[in-house]
């Protein structure tokens, strides 16, 4: 395989926090980065996140990644030519007005349109990594379900119907099955030139690349993680699983460079709960203790277990603990917040 330095990847959904860091760690390889966005507007902020990489990193604008006429400028004009697309960009919309029109449409026909545009304008391309979700494997209808161990063969059982008039949770998780099922039946039916690997974590924490700006415009995760601050009562357990953001990044490109992993997908991730989060926080983080509620500080509520042993062995990953990336977490809070006083 070519080095790095003559492989261009293109990275969908360029400006968002996942993406940010594989971005990362694709420019620190030495790879070229053609990153999409849907708009000119949203290349800045992306840049200005990369500032020595700046001969390495370009973007291709796609208002509507449901097209895949819309990523034909987006694969052309690389100095090198793109060898790996990893597909970050789908909708995380927890509370939908219209759940066809607004997630499962968008999700689905996004996931297609990615495959079909690459296999239109990507001659080069050997690996397709998309980024899918510890929900495309779990079984909401089957509850904490304690002592059953979630793993790569496991699948989340929703149709399209029914997840059409579901409640906005259960609906996101259904789109990120729905979405993976059909790429894997658009790879059998058209048989490209490629391959395709999935990534599927649960929850994804962990600093933000360039910080934290606005603690008032935070992504999902990490606003759920902000509003436990000066909360009374600590949470109950909603995805009982994790995956450190850096973690995630690597294993996307991981995914992309081992040959042998084509044709898989793999579950990155491991336990989590809200009172490990706030017991650990208060540990590594003395002055935010008294703004976090304290719970039963110990008891780790029963639930099910994750199984991400295959992506350490056959990706190479090394998990950071929850204790570390919620420190780090609530350590970029804390700076905001700091920030926005100095600024006041």
């Amino acid at each position: 395989m070519a080095s790095p330095s003559e492989q261009t990847l293109l990275i969908t959904g360029a400006n968002s926090y996942v993406a940010a860091h594989i971005i990362n760690v694709a420019l620190k390889k030495g790879y070229h980065v053609r990153g999409t966005v849907r708009s000119e507007s949203s290349t800045a902020g992306v840049r200005s996140k990369f500032p020595t990489y700046a001969d390495q990193l370009s973007f291709g604008i796609v208002p509507d990644i449901t097209k895949p006429e819309l990523f034909e400028a987006a694969f052309s004009g690389t100095t090198k030519p793109i060898t790996g697309v990893i597909n970050v960009a789908s909708p995380f919309v927890l509370k939908a007005d219209d759940n066809r029109r607004d997630l499962l449409e968008p999700a689905v026909g996004g996931a297609v349109a990615i495959l079909e545009a690459t296999k239109r304008y990507g001659p080069n391309v050997r690996r397709v990594v998309n980024t899918s979700s510890f929900a495309a494997i779990l079984d909401l209808g089957k509850g904490a379900r304690p002592g059953y161990t979630y793993s790569e063969a496991d699948w989340n059982p929703m149709t399209y119907d029914e997840a059409a008039v579901a409640d906005g949770t259960t609906a996101y998780c259904a789109s990120k099955g729905l979405a993976e099922k059909a790429m894997w039946e658009w790879l059998a039916e058209k048989k490209p030139n490629f391959s395709l690997v999935t990534i599927n974590p649960p929850w994804v924490f962990g600093p933000h690349l360039g910080g934290i700006r606005d603690v008032k415009h935070l992504n999902e995760s990490s606003h759920a993680l902000f509003s436990i601050i000066g909360a009374k009562y600590v949470p109950p357990v909603d995805f009982a699983g994790f995956a450190d953001v850096r973690v995630v990044a690597e294993a996307h490109v991981a995914a992309f460079e081992k040959e042998e992993v084509a044709g898989q997908r793999f579950l990155v991730g491991s336990h989590f709960d809200y009172q490990t989060v706030v017991d650990e926080v208060r540990k590594g983080i003395p002055e935010l203790a008294d703004k976090l509620p304290e719970g039963t500080p110990g008891k780790v509520p029963e639930t099910y277990g994750l199984d991400g042993s295959k992506a350490e062995k056959a990706l190479g990953v090394k998990y950071i603990s929850l204790g570390q990336s919620m420190v780090d977490s609530y350590r970029q809070f804390l700076e905001a917040d700091r920030s926005l006083a100095s600024a006041a």
